[in-house]
C-alpha cells in the first residue's frame, strides 16, 4: 500500500468537500447508490474523527457548507424509486465488506 503525509490526505479531503459543494446537482442518494457514500457519511466521518470537536450537525455544516437543512431545501429534490433501489443495494453492499 502507498504511503502518504496526513496533510496530503487534509488537502484531497478539503477538495473532495468543496467538489461536493459546488456540485449541488449530484443527489446524495445517486452517491449512495453509485459510490457508498454521501455527503452525510462524510460529515459523519469527520464529526466521528474530530473525537468530540464538532457535532454531527457541525459535521454536516463543515461539509455542506451551510446547515444541512438549507442545503436540503434548496438543492435535495425527490428521490425516484428506482434511486431508492440503487441506494438500498449500495447500503445491503456496504454491509457485506463491513463498512
Amino acid at each position: 500500500m502507498v504511503e502518504y503525509s496526513d496533510a496530503a490526505a487534509a488537502a484531497a479531503f478539503r477538495r473532495l468537500v468543496h467538489h461536493l459543494q459546488q456540485r449541488t446537482d449530484a443527489q446524495n442518494v445517486d452517491l449512495m447508490g453509485l459510490a457508498g457514500f454521501c455527503r452525510n457519511c462524510l460529515s459523519d466521518w469527520l464529526a466521528e474523527a474530530s473525537e468530540g470537536a464538532l457535532t454531527k450537525e457541525q459535521g454536516r455544516e463543515a461539509v455542506y457548507g451551510m446547515p444541512y437543512p438549507e442545503w436540503k431545501e434548496k438543492h435535495q429534490g425527490a428521490a425516484t424509486p428506482e434511486q431508492l433501489a440503487r441506494m438500498e443495494a449500495s447500503v445491503a453492499r456496504n454491509r457485506e465488506l463491513g463498512l
